[in-house]
């Protein structure tokens, strides 16, 4: 594997854990995926990661102001 897959298979390590620490994946099923799939993959987890930081950010936002009033 080429080093721009193997840094790209490590990026969606971390998005995919919660916490943002690597996570394991079984290396032989990410060798099926090409380099453009594995950039399609990265960028749906980013994505995702920035839907749900909007979402809890409108929901705490809206919770203050419930309970500040």
């Amino acid at each position: 594997m080429d080093n721009n897959k193997l840094e790209l298979i490590e990026e969606i390590k971390q998005l995919i854990s919660v916490d943002g620490s690597s996570i394991d994946i079984n290396p032989n099923y990410l060798e099926y995926f090409e380099l453009e799939e594995l950039e399609d993959i990265k960028q749906q987890l980013l994505n995702n990661k920035s839907n749900v930081k909007d979402f809890t950010k409108g929901y705490v936002e809206e919770l203050y102001e419930k309970f500040s009033e």
